[in-house]
């Protein structure tokens, strides 16, 4: 007869907990009626938004879902992913020795290297493609042979064509960013790693990439991951060059057709859909060099989906 009553009172009171010396003690949850307020507020607010979306006619949606896979569009889609993949491979190549120069005890090859990364910082990323799309404006003629001495040279006038000249500003540019990020992950990484890998005898090659580059990694990827998307971001600035990349390209359509809102659109649907791409590229590559770190690894985005459908 007593067992109603027990499930009543373990439902509608409070959990009881004893303290070491026996007393009582009532367990209250917490209240967070602000949190729930602001939780309120933003979904008025997203459901406002998403409303003006739908209905707001100056949207053109029709316009938008026309061209958004039309063939230019996405040719020029292309061909940004290229300008990216070239601006990042080779920015990067260039950042390694940029860091090792930087970190080297030679006076020459660290103030050389700081000196290229405090100029490629300095100046804006339009000002350096116009250089070298101008290369042939500023230098006739290259010449190639015994420094001081007799050479090769050649007319430099269709030296570079405008995808050269912006392949090579955006690496050139992308190359004084990636070195301080690779030289701050190698200086993130403790000066004990070093000496306990060199009294163990290792060879300096295998500690490099056995021991530091690992642990360094994680500290250079948060870094490095901004540095591709802000890169991406930045091939729309090749524009300058009539480089028919995915801006260029939807400026000459709403040019032609006057749709500038539903074109935009496109275009910033686009850069959302690759970022969001390398963000998940960039969550498992993280999640990769975790390994040791940590003792469990944070779970990907199916298996908290599988987590919740279990529970």
């Amino acid at each position: 007869m007593l067992l109603p009553s027990v499930i009543g009172m373990s439902v509608l009171t409070p959990p009881r907990q004893r303290t070491a010396a026996g007393d009582e003690l009532v367990v209250v949850p917490a209240r967070h009626p602000w949190r729930w307020a602001a939780t309120a507020l933003v979904l008025v607010l997203l459901a406002q938004f998403t409303h003006g979306l739908v209905t707001n006619p100056g949207w053109d949606w029709e316009t938008f879902f026309g061209y958004f896979l039309e063939k230019t569009v996405v040719e020029s889609l292309l061909l940004t992913l290229e300008l990216t993949f070239a601006g990042a491979v080779l920015g990067f190549l260039g950042g390694i020795p940029l860091a090792a120069m930087r970190l080297s005890s030679n006076p020459v090859l660290s103030v050389v290297s700081w000196a290229y990364i405090w100029v490629f910082r300095s100046v804006p990323l339009l000002v350096q493609l116009l250089f070298w799309a101008n290369l042939g404006y500023l230098y006739e003629t290259l010449q190639v042979g015994i420094p001081f001495g007799p050479g090769f040279s050649f007319p430099t006038v269709n030296l570079i064509s405008s995808f050269g000249a912006a392949v090579l500003g955006l690496a050139l540019h992308e190359a004084a960013y990636a070195g301080e990020i690779i030289r701050a992950g190698l200086l993130s990484v403790d000066s004990g790693q070093h000496e306990a890998a060199a009294a163990l005898g290792i060879p300096k090659w295998r500690q490099f990439y056995r021991i530091v580059l690992p642990q360094a990694m994680r500290a250079i990827l948060p870094n490095a991951a901004n540095l591709l998307v802000n890169l991406l971001k930045s091939t729309s600035i090749v524009y300058i060059l009539a480089i028919g990349e995915l801006f260029y390209q939807v400026q000459v359509i709403y040019g032609r057709n006057g749709r500038v809102v539903p074109l935009l659109m496109v275009a910033t649907v686009w850069y959302v859909i690759l970022t969001a791409l390398l963000s998940v590229l960039q969550y498992y590559t993280e999640r990769h060099f975790a390994r040791g770190a940590v003792r469990n690894l944070p779970p990907t985005p199916f298996q908290k989906l599988k987590a919740a459908i279990k529970r």
